[in-house]
């Protein structure tokens, strides 16, 4: 049994145009211990997905219009507020994108992490106050126990983003979500988080739903790929066989975009066009208007997401097609 378990989720907004979907019918899996990377630009519904699996999402206007989402074999969708409750924390915890926008300034990072255990399990002030400082210590704080009464302003970026990292690890979770957590790092420092969270899954056994836009963050860490746009997944696959052999011309265009040290390329090449507005999504494949390999066919229903080889998925009749010179 998958640790994480989504089948044909689609969730949805209510608007002054009426309702509009952000993800649309979407099933993937995650296994213990593994990390599953979803990429794509913004607003192809990656982090959305992440705050359904939550159950983070404002009702109204969000809803969930349809499909399951299981963890450890618990049906989650139709789950109260204080049912969801239990489960964040020592089931599923989140690093949300912006430290700064999750770490309330006016309260010390000390307090903020014992509010995190507080909240699940019952400890006295002093085992509290030890837990936190084992936390700080082991996301790499240094002069942990005097850093407990530090406010946010007082640390840099990156200690903010290890201080939302102890705080979600704070009641050892099976499944971390991570939510862009190298945006606005510089790449020292990127590098110093994705080490660390790599270390911090060896060592405490959790899978990692990761979600970026960073084709490099992906394949430094990722086990396997899910490729997310307007709302729908186009391609899933190991991690190997997506950057050796993308089949999806969007996937192919985002690596494209990637700049190689190796490969002679006199220039990136850009997709053209944009994302679809949710309210204004063409009919049939959504990739069709940017597409180089487009043809009628395309507009006439949304592929299907088909196996085209070992633990392989693409959701494009043309995935065998060679791309455009």
């Amino acid at each position: 049994m998958s640790l994480l378990d989504i089948r044909g989720l689609t969730t949805a907004f209510q608007t002054e145009r009426g309702e509009i979907t952000a993800v649309e019918d979407i099933s993937f899996s995650l296994e213990e211990g593994e990390i599953l990377g979803i990429v794509g630009e913004s607003g192809s519904g990656k982090s959305v997905t992440a705050l359904t699996v939550m159950g983070l999402l404002p009702s109204p206007p969000a809803r969930i219009a349809s499909g399951s989402v299981r963890f450890a074999g618990q049906e989650l969708v139709g789950l109260s507020d204080r049912q969801m409750q239990r489960i964040r924390g020592p089931g599923i915890a989140m690093i949300f994108q912006e430290p700064m926008t999750s770490l309330n300034p006016v309260f010390r990072i000390g307090e903020q992490i014992m509010e995190t255990i507080r909240a699940h399990e019952r400890l006295s002030p002093r085992a509290l106050r030890d837990r936190a400082v084992r936390m700080l210590e082991k996301v790499g704080i240094p002069s942990p126990a005097r850093r407990m009464d530090d406010y946010p302003h007082q640390l840099s970026g990156g200690q903010r983003q290890r201080v939302m990292i102890a705080m979600a690890l704070a009641c050892n979770p099976r499944l971390l979500i991570a939510d862009e957590p190298t945006t606005a790092l510089d790449v020292t420092i990127q590098a110093q988080i994705l080490d660390l969270l790599m270390d911090l899954r060896d060592e405490f056994g959790m899978a990692i739903m990761i979600i970026t836009h960073n084709m490099g963050v992906v394949a430094e860490t990722a086990d396997r790929v899910m490729v997310m746009y307007a709302g729908r997944v186009v391609e899933q696959a190991p991690v190997e066989t997506l950057f050796d052999a993308p089949l999806h011309p969007y996937t192919r265009g985002l690596l494209d975009c990637v700049p190689s040290l190796s490969a002679e390329k006199p220039r990136l090449v850009a997709i053209p066009g944009s994302l679809p507005e949710p309210s204004r999504r063409p009919s049939g494949c959504r990739f069709r208007p940017r597409c180089g390999l487009a043809v009628p066919a395309c507009a006439a229903a949304i592929p299907p997401l088909d196996p085209q080889g070992p633990a392989h998925h693409v959701a494009c009749i043309r995935a065998t097609a060679e791309v455009p010179a």
